[in-house]
């Protein structure tokens, strides 16, 4: 496997050195706006006969309409409008990445009339017996996008979402994202772990391959974990941590945890409280001051009052115990601004 990612490595450094400057250019702030979010169940109304969706149609047991969709559509597109007229961002993200979607076809319908943004997609199918993908998208006018690959987990049982690896360029600067969908926890915790660190693993290998030739390449590695900062999966094998000095000194090709030192609330609210399960990490090359950098704050988990439900304390969902709320998603959004350094 080894080899294997260090030849795509090889294609992507090869795709950025040749790329010229997007045309048009970021703000004057000189930044990349990174959004992930599980948006929870982006289905179709349509019956698709080879996967799991028949509880997302309109005869399914969750009554799955074309209007619940249209609703779905715009709750998201409303988030990404926030997002934008937030003080801090004044901007639509540059790049965004959802999970659980179904398809490119319902995913790329969501970013339309997206402002003044018309998004380029990059979708990967997956074998997930439900159909769920990770979908990428990003803004021509601000990235460059080089090239990508998915790669499978190898697992004895049900097959689960890919691991996505895309190359961008960033007014000339050159990037990578690894995104992620873990297996999830249910039944059993412990019963499950052994697939998420299978998950790890397969993250692991994509990110050594990247760092082998370029120690300090910009990498950002986000998704839904389903596992949380301290678990071994994400400190055992990915080599998160809290240190951002030791991820600095390029120690042992630590990842930096965005959730270090952050007061804000949880991405998800289970067992009544909340849970960091989404995760953003960063290479010791997004925090050198050179190229893409992450100043201090510049990782959030974006609220407002709107994606919480009644009570004010958990997210407003789509469906809660398989009844419909409609709601945006049970999971709440993190965002990352980086700064581009010349």
């Amino acid at each position: 496997m080894q080899k294997l990612l260090c030849c795509v490595f090889l294609v992507f450094i090869t795709a950025l050195s040749i790329s010229g400057p997007v045309k048009g250019s970021l703000n004057a702030e000189k930044s990349v706006l990174f959004l992930w979010w599980n948006v929870e169940n982006l289905f179709d109304w349509h019956n698709d006969p080879v996967t799991e969706d028949d509880d997302f149609t309109p005869e399914g047991k969750l009554q799955w309409t074309e209007k619940r969709v249209l609703l779905k559509e715009m709750r998201i597109r409303h988030l990404l409008s926030a997002v934008e007229a937030h003080p801090d961002y004044k901007k639509y993200p540059d790049i965004l990445a959802f999970a659980e979607v179904e398809n490119r076809n319902i995913f790329e319908s969501t970013l339309q009339g997206t402002g003044d943004v018309v998004y380029k997609t990059i979708y990967h199918e997956s074998r997930d017996p439900r159909g769920i993908d990770i979908g990428l998208a990003y803004n021509p006018k601000t990235i460059r996008p080089a090239g990508s690959k998915a790669y499978s987990v190898p697992l004895d049982d049900r097959p689960t979402r890919k691991i996505i690896v895309a190359a961008f360029s960033a007014d000339n600067h050159p990037f990578y994202l690894i995104l992620n969908h873990w297996p999830s926890r249910s039944f059993d915790t412990g019963w499950t772990e052994p697939k998420r660190l299978a998950a790890a693993k397969v993250a692991r290998h994509i990110l050594d391959s990247l760092l082998v030739s370029n120690p300090k390449a910009d990498c950002i590695v986000m998704g839904d974990f389903n596992d949380e900062p301290f678990d071994r999966s994400l400190k055992q094998v990915l080599r998160s941590t809290e240190d951002a000095a030791k991820v600095r000194a390029n120690t042992n090709g630590l990842l930096y945890n965005c959730w270090s030192d952050y007061e804000g609330i949880g991405s998800y609210f289970y067992n009544n409280h909340w849970q960091q399960i989404d995760q953003i990490l960063l290479s010791p090359g997004m925090l050198d001051n050179r190229g893409l950098t992450t100043p201090e704050e510049a990782f959030r988990c974006f609220t407002f009052f709107r994606l919480f439900d009644y009570s004010a304390k958990k997210p407003w969902a789509t469906y809660e115990k398989r009844k419909y709320k409609g709601g945006y998603s049970d999971h709440l959004p993190l965002i990352l601004k980086a700064r581009i350094v010349p």
